[in-house]
């Protein structure tokens, strides 16, 4: 066997030359070397040269020794199958920059014992002892170094070399006291005793290091010179196993600080689960109450039910308010902890993303609207109700008022033993009671038409009004029906009065529309009026101004009507004529004309004065508007120039980011500072709001319009602020200089020429290749952000391999809400994270492979020697049990733990 091992980690073997005969203890020593790594998997072999024939054990050794995964083996038995094993074994040995020369496929299938152990030889070689290194020197010389400064200090050994050094025991005993002095008394051990040292030193390396025994102490004690393969092979075993421990300490500090970060997020996601939590089921229990929209039958409740909502408005919604933006506030802020901690961003459970709770308070707003409006609604409706109501009443109580008598006067048999000129009256005077009658119809449709629009509305005491109509039509039938009856009896009678006073008639027809006209202009006199504005107030003042014209035409009918009157009279005094001093045709009378004339002359100054109080007050509220706009008009374009600066101030930021942050502080407060313009604008809105002004027609800005734009530019300095800050923790968490930071924003604000923050296309392009990237041709879209496809070419552009696999890991990275665009914050974490000394899923884990003396699995009493006691009990309450081939009660999948503290799998 010749050997040739390079300094530079690289093993080339020639077996041309003929191979040493092997002895009996290397089988021994080789055999116990793979089943030492075979027990792995799950299994191990009894005849070295017999069990590799089929190549599947042995490309089961290659994948364990390696960490690696070979070819899929064939499992057909013929030698084709065999052979073509055993050469996917040795294609990877070969791989590892291992030249192997004379060795076959074919002799390892036909069972060449010297053929297999000296392909096991190599494996031993290349995996067990050629990355020894000791002082630059590689391989045997370091392993023969590490043996030597080990037993320095120890009387009675001398190792300088790799067979007769070892056989009186001594060296493998002072090495296993050297790293483990509580396993062997090395005091009481002598040098003439060298089969108790060996045994002592096989047993206890068996017992307490996983070391399998691979030498028998009677065969070297009785050989002169022992096989120094089988001696090297056993000591690398002794090296691998103390190699580990001066990385136990380091391991185990790595996984504190790991674990210490893991546990501080994980309380900030359990505190963000609770909050979100109420504040969802608070609004669960809120929204079916503003949905409730059962109405209530009086007036009285549905005001307590708006009253009930406006106490909801000021007492139970701002402290959920507060509570929304604060949950938004830890959410971000938990969020910037985990990428600077390497950790993958937190996804809330099902129902409580920030998205979720966004969704939840627009329903509730949504509900909460439309109860508002569904309120109001129905206090118009009620009031509508009630106003019809009252009509009705009012109604019914006139035309009740004058049916009363009607039928005792209609059923009358007065004109049969009356005079010629009592029939004649008494016709003329059943003609005007037909034409009184025929005027009462629209009232009796009106009540008609009232009590069904009523009952449409579903009012509440629609019994009582049904049984009230239906009772007024019942009696207006009946008067239908006797004045006809009357009518008819007397056009029987012959006789009629010609002798009727025609005064007495064209005083009754006139006198009839006259005061018709006062109750009509007495009633407009005192109608109460509602105006906005001057011009309704000008508009109700021309048209008083016009009655007022028409007052001396009137005052001439007046004259005349009475005129008729005294005529009367006169001819009653003249002519002895006996009229009862009555007008049968009317019940007007002069002092009742002259009393109402009297009363419109009264109202019409009164109407003067209450229109000149209403300018008055129309004025006062135009000068509120005016001052209200003159000072919306200007706080208006101030919030929207500030909030154009402060989108200017982000990108055009100058100076290091702590300079940033102190000019954006001094920007704020003079922000701040113009909070008393704001207040005295409210001043000015409650004024308009206490005048019941409901619109300006000098602005387009509004009391709302302004609070909005005032809290938006405060969120929007507050947030960039933040922005600042979190680029602080970034540029401190990851080590990057502020000339790096300073390169990255001159270079984007250079080819963001249009000033909006975000790069075209092109732009952005030009901007990657400006900072030493090349960039694939994709078109770009003006977004200031980079799609999923785009982000993928410009990695493979900077040299990274990208795989479906691969690339969907970086895309959780940088996209972890799954939008499907990565903006330029998120691309700069990524490159940062790159870059920078942080921790992975993949160290974490090899650190643990380190506590658990390279084994797939850790115990419980490994975790507990090595990490402090709650950290320890944290890892043994969350790994999961191992469950592999080679696992042993109460080992734990160290594994699977490591790979979920970065979001690679579920914890």
């Amino acid at each position: 066997l010749s050997l040739l091992l390079s300094p530079f980690l690289s093993l080339s073997l020639s077996l041309s030359l003929s191979i040493s005969c092997f002895s009996l203890s290397v089988w021994q020593t080789f055999t116990a070397w793979c089943n030492s790594h075979l027990r792995k998997a799950g299994t191990q072999i009894e005849n070295i040269e017999e069990d590799f024939r089929d190549g599947l054990k042995l490309m089961l050794l290659l994948e364990v020794i390696s960490g690696e995964r070979l070819a899929k083996p064939e499992r057909g038995k013929m030698r084709v199958h065999k052979i073509s094993n055993v050469n996917k074994a040795l294609n990877f040995i070969a791989s590892k920059g291992v030249k192997l020369v004379s060795i076959g496929a074919e002799e390892i299938v036909d069972g060449n014992a010297k053929m297999t152990l000296g392909m096991i030889w190599t494996i031993i070689l290349r995996f067990a002892i050629q990355d020894i290194s000791v002082e630059e020197t590689s391989a045997k010389e370091g392993l023969l170094l590490w043996c030597q400064r080990k037993t320095a200090p120890y009387k009675n050994v001398n190792i300088q070399n790799f067979h007769i050094s070892w056989k009186d025991g001594l060296g493998f005993c002072a090495l296993i006291h050297r790293h483990r002095p509580e396993l062997i008394d090395y005091g009481k051990l002598r040098k003439d005793d060298p089969m108790t040292n060996l045994n002592t030193a096989f047993d206890v390396a068996e017992k307490y290091l996983d070391i399998p025994k691979m030498l028998d102490a009677e065969d070297i004690v009785g050989t002169a010179r022992p096989d120094e393969k089988a001696i090297m092979t056993y000591v690398s075993s002794f090296y691998h196993a103390f190699s580990g421990a001066q990385k136990a300490e380091t391991a185990a500090n790595r996984i504190c600080k790991v674990l210490a970060v893991n546990q501080e997020n994980e309380q900030l996601m359990e505190d963000y689960e609770r909050l979100a939590s109420d504040l969802l089921e608070w609004i669960r229990r809120t929204i079916p109450w503003l949905e409730n929209r059962v109405p209530e039958s009086t007036m009285h409740a549905m005001q307590q039910k708006l009253e009930d909502f406006r106490g909801y408005r000021r007492q139970h919604k701002p402290p959920k308010v507060q509570e929304k933006c604060q949950l938004e506030i830890n959410f971000n802020t938990l969020q910037t902890k985990l990428r600077l901690s390497n950790r993958p961003a937190f996804m809330p459970s099902e129902g409580r993303m920030v998205s979720d709770i966004s969704n939840a308070w627009g329903a509730l707003e949504g509900a909460e609207k439309g109860y508002e409006e569904w309120l109001l609604n129905e206090i118009r409706r009620l009031e509508r109700l009630d106003h019809l109501a009252e009509k009705f009443r009012q109604k019914a109580a006139i035309h009740e008022a004058w049916t009363e008598g009607k039928e005792g006067m209609l059923t009358k048999k007065d004109y049969e033993v009356a005079s010629l000129s009592d029939i004649k009256a008494l016709l003329k005077k059943h003609e005007a009671f037909e034409s009184d009658l025929a005027a009462h119809q629209d009232r009796v449709e009106q009540i008609a038409a009232i009590a069904q629009e009523l009952n449409e509305l579903e009012y509440y005491d629609s019994p009582s009004v049904n049984a009230r109509c239906q009772k007024i039509c019942d009696q207006w039938d009946s008067l239908g029906a006797m004045t006809q009856k009357r009518s008819e009896a007397l056009q029987k009678t012959e006789k009629l009065l010609e002798t009727i006073d025609q005064l007495y008639l064209e005083f009754a027809k006139r006198a009839a529309p006259f005061n018709n006209w006062m109750e009509g202009a007495m009633e407009d006199l005192q109608d109460t009026f509602i105006v906005h504005t001057i011009e309704e107030i000008q508009g109700l003042s021309t048209a008083h101004e016009q009655f007022k014209a028409t007052l001396p035409e009137a005052d001439k009918e007046r004259q005349a009507i009475l005129g008729i009157h005294n005529e009367i009279a006169k001819i009653v005094q003249t002519y002895h004529v006996n009229m009862a001093g009555t007008n049968p045709y009317t019940t007007i009378n002069p002092q009742e004309i002259n009393a109402k004339w009297d009363k419109v002359r009264q109202l019409v100054p009164q109407r003067d004065q209450a229109l000149i109080e209403e300018h008055a007050r129309q004025q006062n509220n135009e000068r509120l508007r005016r001052q209200f706009a003159s000072q919306a008009n200007i706080i208006g374009p101030w919030i929207q120039t500030k909030m154009e600066e402060i989108g200017r101030i982000s990108i055009e930021m100058h100076g290091t980011l702590e300079d940033q942050l102190t000019h954006l502080r001094q920007y704020e407060k003079s922000i701040v500072n113009y909070k008393p313009k704001i207040d005295q604008l409210e001043g000015d809105h409650q004024q308009i709001q206490e005048a019941l002004i409901f619109d300006n027609k000098h602005t387009n800005y509004t009391m709302e319009h302004i609070r909005v734009g005032w809290e938006q530019l405060l969120t929007t300095i507050a947030r960039t602020i933040n922005e600042i800050e979190n680029q602080i923790l970034t540029r401190d968490a990851k080590g990057i200089s502020q000339e790096q930071l300073s390169e990255f924003r001159a270079s984007f604000n250079h080819f963001d020429r249009d000033h909006s923050g975000t790069l075209g296309a092109e732009e952005f392009k030009a901007c990657l290749i400006s900072l030493g990237f090349d960039i694939a041709n994709d078109a770009q879209k003006r977004t200031g952000m980079m799609d999923g496809e785009d982000f993928r070419t410009c990695l493979i552009s900077m040299g990274y391999n990208m795989g479906e696999a691969e690339f969907a890991r970086i895309m959780s990275i940088v996209d972890p809400n799954r939008l499907g665009v990565v903006t330029f914050q998120a691309f700069i974490d990524f490159m940062s994270r790159e870059t920078a000394d942080t921790d992975t899923a993949d160290q974490v884990m090899a650190s643990f492979k380190v506590l658990a003396g390279d084994k797939n699995y850790i115990l419980a009493e490994e975790l507990r020697r090595e990490l402090p006691p709650d950290q320890a009990e944290y890892c043994i309450a969350r790994m999961a049990p191992y469950t592999g081939p080679d696992a042993v009660p109460g080992a734990l999948d160290y594994m699977s733990f490591s790979t979920a503290l970065y979001g690679e799998s579920d914890l």
